[in-house]
Formats: C-alpha cells, structure tokens, sequence
C-alpha cells in the first residue's frame, strides 16, 4: 500500500506539473493570436484614415465626446495630482534648503510625466471602456452585420473616427491636465510652502524648453493609436453577448492601461537618449 500511494502521489504530482504547462502553452497560443489579429486590424484602421471616404459628422462627435467629455475628469485629476506632487517636493526641497526649485521640478515632473500618463490612463478608463461596449453592442445586435449589407465598412464608419477623434483630444487634454497641475503646484507653493509667486514661475519657466515639451506632446499622442486601436479591437471581437461584451469592456481597460504604463517607459528611456543634447 505504501509503494502505491507514493506511486499515485508522484503520478498527481506530475499530472499538475504538465497542467501548469499546458495552461502556460494555451495562454502563450491566446496572447499570440490576439497580438497578431490586434495588428492586423491596426493595419486596417491606419489604412481606412487614408481612404476617401470620411465621415465628418461621426468624427466631430466623437471629438466633442472624447474631449469636452473626459476634460472634468482630467482637471480634476490634474489639480489634485499636481498639489500632491507640489506638497512631497516641497517638504523633501526645505530639508536641503532649495524650496526655489519648486517650480523647475514641477515643470519636469508633470510636462514630461504626470500630465501625459495621468491623462492616458484616465481616458483609457473612461473611452476604451465606452467605445468597446458601444461597438460590442452593436455587434451583439447584429448592427454591424446590417451596415455591411448596406455597402459601409464599419471599421471606416466606426473606428477611424474614434481614431482621429483621440489623436487630437489627447494632446489637447494631456496640455490642459498639464497646465491645470502646475497651477495647483503654484497654490501649494505659496499658500503652503510660502514661496514667491515670481519665483515659482520664473523657476518653472526655465524647463519648459524644446526637449521636455517634445517628450510631454510625443506620448499622449503615441498613446492615443493604442487607446484606439485595443478598445475597437475588444469591441469588434466581443462574442457571447452581453456578458462577453462586458468581459471585452474590462479587457480593454486593463489592456490599455497597461500598454499605457508601458509605452511611457520606452518612450521616456528611448526619447530621452536620442534628445538628451535639448533637455
């Protein structure tokens, strides 16, 4: 009885083993697939912005909907972010007496970092989100099926306004969110740190060059095409009704946060290097 239930415990044992393989093979085969049809359907949408049939209308909505429509919560997180930022520097710049650097962190902190990443991620929850249930829905509902009957790609209808929409919102935002934090670092820096309104300007002034404003405008516009690109993806390939359209909404919000994240850092180290001579 020993000899067989050592047996049977070492048989278990690699039968978990192979099922953690298995599970990582599968997982490897998924991501694989989604990567290639994701980039495949970029392709498409890069190629219906070139086509000449544009839909005015649906672009300047979106616009309107991306941009007047995220722009509260984009100066919300803005000013509290940029005090945030404003209060920590402050505290750690009095320990070595240089509290008239304020301004010159700031102008780096948030051009370069805060604003496009805070900006990225509070559209990538409030956008993608909504633009994969929309297109999902109308999936679901066999919408989409309809306009192919009636002769429109629903990539060039659907997808490259949103497209536009972002690469111009997302600058425009990330430049608002932007100014919003560097003011709330100014409120702080003299109502809290007692500096000189003078000071905190002309500080912040001098890092608003060539390099940093580059870095700053580069990223939210580079972050826009993935915004795009993962939220009609998930949209278009929503499948199992309601419920997979709603596991294809949470997909895209997670996805594109995280390629958000991640983009930031190849661009903030690539970029960075290329232009360091302007910074």
């Amino acid at each position: 009885m020993t000899c067989l239930s050592k047996a049977a415990t070492i048989g278990l044992k690699h039968e978990r083993k192979y099922a953690i393989f298995a599970a990582v093979n599968s997982w490897l085969k998924t991501f694989a697939w989604d990567f290639q049809q994701l980039f495949l359907f970029s392709l498409r949408v890069i190629r219906g912005m070139v086509s000449r049939k544009f839909y005015i209308s649906e672009t300047l909505e979106q616009m309107y909907l991306i941009g007047v429509g995220s722009l509260y919560l984009v100066l919300l997180a803005g000013a509290f972010a940029g005090q945030g930022f404003a209060i920590a520097f402050s505290n750690e710049l009095a320990d070595f007496g240089a509290k008239n650097y304020l301004g010159r962190i700031m102008s780096i902190a948030v051009v370069r970092e805060l604003g496009p990443t805070l900006t990225g991620l509070m559209v990538a929850a409030r956008v993608s989100s909504g633009i994969t249930a929309e297109i999902g829905a109308m999936k679901s509902s066999n919408q989409l099926d309809a306009m192919v009957s009636f002769g429109i790609d629903p990539i060039q209808k659907l997808a490259v306004p949103r497209l536009i929409a972002l690469v111009l919102m997302v600058p425009a935002l990330t430049i608002a969110c932007d100014a919003i934090a560097i003011t709330g670092g100014w409120i702080v820096a003299t109502l809290i740190a007692n500096m000189s309104t003078a000071i905190y300007w002309s500080s912040m002034k001098e890092r608003l060059i060539f390099g940093n404003l580059f870095i700053g405008l580069l990223k939210p516009f580079v972050f826009s095409f993935f915004i795009a690109f993962i939220a009609c993806y998930k949209g278009f390939s929503a499948r199992g009704g309601t419920k997979g359209v709603g596991k294809a909404t949470t997909e895209s919000v997670v996805i594109s946060s995280i390629t958000i994240l991640i983009v930031n850092f190849f661009i903030t180290k690539l970029v960075h290097s290329a232009i360091r001579g302007y910074l």
